[in-house]
């Protein structure tokens, strides 16, 4: 039962609206621990995580071009320095995940770890024709440096930390979805931050045929079903009104 409660809490992030708004989005959230050394470090409507460790730090995603202030602040309200982040993890390369990256990489010096589809993304800020919503968000964004790619299934290290990258495709063509294992009290969770998977379509973008990215409908299918198969105890999604997570 344990088992089944798990993979329909992450099945959740499938089904539950965006419905917050762009301010809402960027509203003042408190920081908070997750479990063990992972924390929530972000806004009220989008995601990052800080996952720790005494040989450096790991940050998952970056927001919104105005939320790395908060992100910042919320990591040393925290008893943490921004300058001990080691690498910063993408979800997938859109304004509201990945507009914060070059700002928090500056500040921190840390790596940027992406996916091969989103690495020109990333480093030039120009956005892709063949982004599902290409034309809903702002064609540039601010270029980012160091940045380097991870594989399908790669384990991201510092120190103890390991944190492994899976390829979920579909509302982007690059999401990646990231999993770890988090310890308290002698018992250990498994947590999953989950990329968007919705089918979010801008002007003149079909699932069902593109020809800039034709196997965009069988991308989310098969990310959904990846993501319903990952080990689950607790879920952060990209998003964290899509399961609650506040």
């Amino acid at each position: 039962m344990k088992r089944i409660a798990a993979v329909l809490s992450c099945l959740s992030v499938l089904s539950a609206p965006l419905a917050a708004h762009a301010a809402d989005w960027e509203g003042k959230q408190e920081p908070f621990l997750l479990y063990g050394s992972s924390y929530y470090v972000s806004t009220h409507g989008l995601s990052a995580v800080l996952v720790t460790s005494p040989a450096g730090h790991i940050l998952i995603d970056g927001a919104r071009p105005k939320t790395p202030a908060q992100i910042a602040a919320g990591i040393r309200q925290l008893g943490f320095k921004p300058e001990d982040i080691k690498y910063i993890l993408t979800s997938h390369e859109h304004h509201d995940h990945a507009g914060g990256i070059a700002e928090l990489q500056r500040l921190s010096g840390a790596t940027v770890l992406t996916s091969p589809a989103a690495k020109p993304v990333i480093e030039t800020g120009v956005a892709d024709k063949g982004d599902p919503q290409f034309g809903n968000n702002p064609p540039k964004m601010t270029p980012v440096a160091k940045v380097k790619t991870v594989r399908d299934g790669e384990l991201v290290t510092v120190g103890p930390l390991a944190i492994k990258a899976h390829f979920t495709p579909g509302h982007a063509q690059d999401g990646i979805s990231w999993t770890w294992q988090a310890s308290e009290n002698g018992k250990t969770l498994n947590l999953v931050y989950a990329d968007s998977l919705t089918a979010v379509a801008g002007p003149n973008f079909r699932y069902s045929g593109n020809a800039l990215y034709p196997q965009a409908k069988l991308d989310v299918e098969r990310s959904i079903a990846l993501v319903a198969a990952l080990p689950c105890d607790i879920l952060v999604s990209a998003h964290p009104d899509a399961t609650g997570l506040l």
